[in-house]
């Protein structure tokens, strides 16, 4: 069996991947429907939209199969990400690189495969659309036409499922975004027992911001603003914007004293941009923390209310 070679822009490939903040989400219509055409055109037992993560391939959509994910060794998907074209193997027991896979030689028991990459914006390959027989098959002009439309409109549908979870403005992640990625991050550090500490940001006399000088010089504020906390905090900690001027930061395996050193750079970052800026008005804010940790569980709901309640309390102790 031949295990896939690793793309040579394989690490910023993974972030981008990981950047659509797809992984481990809910099965959604716009994928399923997609894997339903593709088994009803081609008259395939199998389709999938496949994710290949660093060590796995992970199923998006899945029709056939009752797994959700396989180990990328052993995957068909980790070779079609190669290449620039459809990856297509006619009858896979003749083939030495997959005789012996036991993909092949045991369940789905593959024989036919078909793949195309999935390319994002930046020409990375984030996975394929993949059609699977048990038996031996080609592909004609006219389906392999069929098959690269079906991709093309897969590779849409994943652009529109990543800006669903970015915030239009800034670029960073949205409430949305958030949401999932907080979940995700929540689960994997009560499975490792780490602690997680979340930030919630709010800016000083926004509204006046903007009343004084435009909503133009108001989104510039919160652009500047999101670039210095991406800027000031690891790229292992999540950046959002939850809406208006209020922003969260969820820093992972972290306790409340790492979490306000960190914010004191940020305070720091953000005077220097001030009197470099040498605007009519400063960017300031008020914060507040909320924190778990074994002995502390809160769901992400209580630790934004939390926070939020930290936070608004400092904003109040400023305007007495």
């Amino acid at each position: 069996m031949q295990s896939p070679q690793t793309p040579a822009d394989e690490k910023e490939r993974l972030k981008t991947l990981h950047s659509l903040n797809i992984l481990d989400t809910p099965p959604q219509e716009r994928f399923d429907r997609l894997v339903r055409m593709a088994k009803r055109i081609f008259n395939v037992p199998i389709a999938l939209v496949s994710l290949v993560d660093d060590k796995r391939q992970w199923f998006k959509a899945c029709i056939g199969l009752d797994a959700t994910e396989t180990s990328r060794d052993i995957s068909f998907c980790g070779h079609t990400i190669l290449c620039r074209a459809p990856f297509i193997i006619t009858d896979a027991r003749k083939d030495l690189r997959f005789a012996d896979n036991p993909l092949v030689t045991g369940p789905p028991h593959i024989v036919f495969y078909a793949g195309c990459p999935l390319h994002y914006g930046d020409g990375s390959a984030m996975g394929t659309l993949c059609i699977i027989d048990t038996r031996p098959r080609t592909l004609d002009d006219d389906e392999l036409g069929l098959f690269k439309d079906l991709t093309h409109l897969t590779e849409r549908e994943l652009a529109a499922t990543h800006l669903a979870t970015l915030d239009e403005l800034t670029g960073v992640v949205n409430r949305r975004g958030f949401l999932t990625l907080a979940e995700k991050a929540l689960t994997l550090s009560a499975r490792g027992h780490l602690s997680l500490v979340l930030a919630y940001f709010d800016l000083d006399s926004f509204k006046t911001i903007n009343d004084d000088f435009g909503h133009e010089e108001g989104d510039l504020a919160l652009k500047i603003f999101s670039q210095l906390m991406q800027r000031c905090f690891r790229e292992s900690d999540i950046v959002a914007r939850l809406g208006g001027d209020e922003f969260v930061v969820l820093l992972t395996n972290a306790d409340e004293t790492f979490a306000r050193e960190s914010i004191s750079r940020f305070r720091s970052e953000l005077d220097q941009y001030n009197r470099q800026a040498n605007k009519q008005y400063n960017l300031t804010f008020s914060d507040g923390l909320a924190s778990v940790t074994a002995e502390n569980p809160l769901s992400i709901a209580e630790m934004l209310k939390q926070a939020d309640e930290q936070m608004y309390h400092q904003k109040r102790n400023k305007a007495l």
